[in-house]
């Protein structure tokens, strides 16, 4: 059998020597080349616009606006932002189209025969702007007099998404309370710093699609977004993920798809057919795309002496930047997690998504989870310190168990295993042991430490993570098999796999060929992929919220079944195809924030060890225990993959990535001066604990584990820093100097 194993991935080698085509290798001989031009204006309004001198460079073939856009709206769950920016719009969008909201806002796609020449044509472009006033933040955006970002929503605030919770009797659990903890937690962005910048080529195919090679995280979604921007039905567009390097949430909204396709339509109603490639430098892409949202969070905290939660209150503001995005979504999110996978038996909690005129925020890994979870688990954290209570000990008396309800006053779904994964993890990470001590380390070669600064701390956090998509989105995912074999065949000899799953670095497809090899019964190397292209699979749902190995092995189980039945009708080939809807979610009620939300979680626990230099700030991670209860390892050595490289990219959250922003734009956008890991910057050692804890729902059992390393990674190690030196840090990235003023300030 196939399923818990780990064979070599099919697509090792080629990735390793280099022979691996991504969509910024794939460019066609004779390709034309295009500029998506920004407006570099965080708020203005264009009032002027010339393309007489971009359109005389030489080597430009064309200059695009928005005028030529048929429907001048994109968004991936709201329709707010306009493809180009721009004078003498279609006036199909109901979002003015001339003013620029943001840096990144596009105004033009210059189409020319080098890159060199799009980019001159790009320079050449004449527009004259009138400047409005910038919103550069949450404070401001809720200021009386701000200007109202998104007037066509007809609101009197920049303040567009609200949720609410109203559990229980809130007056009676503070007069419960014996202790309360009251904290501001700021939770900052975050850059997806995936290893390729976003790049494509678009071409018209041999039925006449439009065509768009690129690196996404949702097939169908990229082919219904561009084919509504350009009026078109759906299977007039095509959509081939190329090998894509790296994602995380960033590459799930649009960025160069439409304009791309755009291009290659206009392009070929003037008999010019050559494909047309695009490709985004670092710079390009730090500004051009979305972000982790930051934000604010006012979280107070109550308990009686024996350690039992008797209430909450938070207050949750994220900035959703100058679109929507999927603000309100990750807003959702973040809403259910700020009650942790704790017993809360009263709650109000009100949550806003605020529009600026920054850059957006979006999906990446754990899509509000790292930003609720920071406050409530740095909450507990303290309050454990406050009642003199073991801090696993006091996670372990206010745990969910099954049978119990959730934030949302509906039973969790069945398969709760947070108090197994917390016992697990302290018992491996040695909870209750006394550490050793400190040994000096050298943060820079010229800067050693002095043992006598060196200080030594262990943290803890715990949480959950959704599994799906949520709150009534009308989730699903497809497959398609065919079965092989002579006619006298008793049983197939081989099979293809058709899904469009994006691999986006995982291992997903691998693990996929792994499901269909264990439901047909056959060996992994009978199966044959066929991935990530709309012109040959079906739905299936995003690269995202930890879903894609349950969604898709669920599909994968029914398309096996229904082929199977096919081959004993003596159908040659055998076809089966399946569309996986799990159990149904809720929205929200608006008043009282009941409902049933998501349909699985995952649960995870975190102990981080540390040695602080009082003297520097500087922090050295020495030891990760990260457990996860992942339902059952469809392979193993993949999951041990995901758990590692989330614990690193939250390493970064947490200790370094600093974006600057100065005047509502991004200050440093490279990675020269935006700090993600080295080598050399790790953690010491990481240490992955898997459970396999089976999901009633699950393929084979299995849940997502692709975000939950990452969500408690924060305040696990903001815990262990106090543990060390006796100082909260209610935000970061801890940086040296930050760590710094906060142990001067405390002494």
């Amino acid at each position: 059998m196939s399923v818990g194993d780990s064979p070599l991935r099919h697509d090792a080698a080629a990735k390793v020597d280099g022979s691996a085509v991504y969509a910024g290798d794939a460019v066609p001989a004779g390709a034309l080349h295009a500029k998506a031009v920004f407006s570099g204006k965080a708020h203005a309004r264009m009032v002027s616009m010339s393309t007489e001198a971009a359109e005389a460079v030489a080597g430009v073939v064309a200059v695009l606006t928005a005028a030529d856009v048929p429907v001048n709206e994109y968004g991936l769950t709201k329709f707010d932002q306009p493809v180009l920016i721009g004078l003498n719009d279609t006036g199909v969008a109901p979002t003015p189209s001339d003013v620029s909201r943001w840096e990144a806002d596009h105004v033009a796609i210059v189409v020319a025969e080098t890159a060199t020449a799009a980019s001159a044509g790009a320079a050449a472009l004449e527009i004259g702007w009138e400047d409005l006033p910038i919103v550069a933040d949450i404070d401001q955006a809720l200021t009386a007099d701000a200007p109202i970002i998104h007037p066509e929503d007809g609101l009197d605030s920049n303040a567009y998404h609200h949720l609410k919770i109203r559990k229980g009797d809130l007056a009676k659990g503070w007069a419960s309370a014996d202790v309360v903890v009251d904290g501001t937690y700021e939770v900052p962005h975050q850059e997806h710093a995936f290893l390729q910048p976003e790049s494509g080529t678009s071409y018209i195919d041999d039925l006449g699609r439009i065509t768009i090679e690129i690196g996404g995280q949702w097939t169908s979604e990229d082919q219904e977004q561009v084919a509504h921007a350009l009026g078109l039905e759906t299977d007039r567009i095509r959509i081939i993920y190329r090998e894509i390097g790296g994602a995380f949430g960033g590459k799930e909204d649009m960025s160069i798809q439409i304009v791309l396709a755009l291009a290659a339509m206009r392009l070929a109603e003037r008999g010019d057919r050559r494909p047309i490639h695009c490709q985004w430098s670092r710079e390009e892409s730090i500004v051009g795309h979305h972000k982790r949202h930051r934000g604010r969070i006012r979280l107070r905290l109550g308990a009686n002496n024996a350690g039992e939660i008797t209430a909450l209150e938070a207050d949750v503001d994220l900035d959703a930047g100058a679109y929507n995005y999927t603000s309100n979504k990750v807003l959702g999110n973040t809403h259910l997690s700020v009650g942790g996978a704790y017993r809360i038996p009263n709650a109000r909690v009100d949550s806003r998504a605020i529009y600026t005129t920054t850059v957006p925020g979006g999906a990446f890994r754990g899509f509000g989870g790292p930003q609720g979870h920071f406050a409530i688990e740095s909450a507990i954290n303290k309050l454990a310190a406050e009642l003199g209570i073991d801090p696993v000990e006091l996670r372990l008396r206010n745990a969910l168990v099954d049978g119990d309800d959730g934030i949302t006053q509906t039973a969790m779904p069945e398969g709760v295993t947070v108090t197994e994964v917390i016992n697990a993890c302290a018992q491996r990470a040695g909870h209750g042991e006394h550490l050793t001590d400190p040994t000096p380390f050298s943060p820079v070669a010229s800067l050693p430490s002095e043992a006598s600064s060196l200080r030594r701390g262990r943290g803890f956090a715990s949480g959950f993570k959704n599994v799906g998509f949520s709150f009534g989105f009308p989730e699903r995912c497809e497959a398609e098999i065919h079965l092989h074999g002579c006619d006298d065949d008793a049983e197939p000899t081989h099979a293809d796999l058709f899904h469009g799953g994006a691999e986006v670095g995982q291992g997903a497809h691998l693990a996929m060929r792994q499901m269909a090899a264990d439901a047909i019964g056959l060996p992994l190397d009978a199966i044959s992929g066929h991935f990530s292209d709309t012109a040959t699979s079906g739905d299936p749902g995003s690269a995202s919220a930890s879903r894609l190995t349950f969604m898709s092995g669920n599909s994968i189980l029914g398309a096996a079944e229904e082929a199977e039945k096919a081959w004993r009708e003596g159908a040659r080939p055998a076809i089966g195809r399946f569309r996986y809807t799990p159990p149904p979610t809720e929205q929200l009620d608006p008043e009282t924030g009941s409902g049933t939300p998501n349909f699985c979680y995952g649960y995870m626990a975190q102990c981080i060890e540390v040695t602080v230099d009082i003297e520097t700030g500087h922090i050295r991670v020495d030891r990760v225990t990260s457990t996860h209860d992942v339902g059952k390892a469809i392979n193993p050595r993949l999951v041990r993959g995901q758990i590692e490289g989330a614990v690193v990219q939250a390493h970064g959250y947490a200790l370094s990535e600093d974006l600057q922003l100065r005047d509502a734009m991004i200050t440093n956008p490279r990675f020269s001066s935006y700090l993600i890991p080295g080598i050399g910057d790790t953690p010491t050692i990481v240490d992955s604990q898997i459970l396999e804890l089976a999901d009633p729902l699950g393929p084979f059992g299995a849940r997502g584990v692709a975000e939950m390393p990452f969500i408690t990674y924060a305040p696990a190690l903001t815990a262990a820093v106090h543990d060390a030196t006796g100082v909260w840090f209610d935000r970061f990235p801890l940086t040296p100097s930050r760590v710094l003023a906060g142990l001067r300030t405390t002494t």
